[in-house]
């Protein structure tokens, strides 16, 4: 009996002892986390909630449809961090973003960058079977484009550099959204210094011009 009262009593002051360890234990986790809470500072940066493709223009319509607020530990936020969503309504993305990628400043770019060093900015369009080649149908808006000229003699001379696409229809005139990879684009607008239009157009007419596709 009393070696049964013994073996009652180990077994019970185990049972508390492990209670009293556990509790230390859940003590001590809560004053660690509350020692790591104390020491977070939270920070709010915009994320890509979806793909943004390249040259996808940003809107007041659009815009909260691709960022998305988070918090973070401000550790994990660059200096260059993209805080203000709505300043940035009017503003193409300079290349193509994924989706949950941490958004910062220079991902975007002002249309200005595209006109400012033109004296008279203007859109000229013209149709893909205007020209021998219009990179297979796959331009979109916010590619750059080299465009040549094929000389009488057969030769080809770079005329116009970095030309920015500003937009690019179906063959039906249906604008060709920036994530769509499937239609092909059969009319393009794209942006030239008014100064240039009569001897693109001349060109054109001509069927002397050919576009290449800046892909860097």
């Amino acid at each position: 009996m009393k070696v049964q009262n013994r073996k009652r009593a180990f077994w019970t002051g185990s049972i508390i002892a492990a209670f009293v360890a556990a509790a230390a234990i859940f003590i001590l986790m809560l004053q660690i986390e509350k020692n790591v809470l104390a020491n977070y500072e939270k920070g709010y940066i915009y994320v890509a909630s979806r793909e943004i493709p390249k040259g996808t223009l940003l809107t007041e319509e659009n815009i909260f449809s691709y960022l998305e607020l988070k918090e973070l530990d401000v550790g994990c936020i660059p200096e260059t961090a993209l805080v203000d969503g709505s300043s940035h309504a009017g503003k193409r993305a300079t290349f193509s973003i994924e989706k949950g990628v941490l958004l910062t400043e220079g991902m975007f770019e002002e249309m200005d960058a595209v006109t400012r060093d033109m004296v008279e900015p203007v859109i000229v369009g013209f149709k893909a079977e205007d020209l021998y080649q219009v990179v297979g149908g796959v331009l979109r808006a916010g590619d750059f484009v080299h465009i040549y000229v094929v000389t009488e003699e057969g030769q080809t001379q770079l005329v116009w550099q970095d030309v920015f696409v500003e937009q690019v229809f179906d063959s039906a005139g249906n604008v060709i959204t920036n994530g769509d990879r499937m239609t092909s684009a059969q009319r393009i607008n794209v942006y030239l210094d008014k100064s240039d239009v009569e001897e693109f157009y001349t060109h054109l007419a001509g069927g002397s011009l050919r576009v290449v596709k800046d892909v860097s």
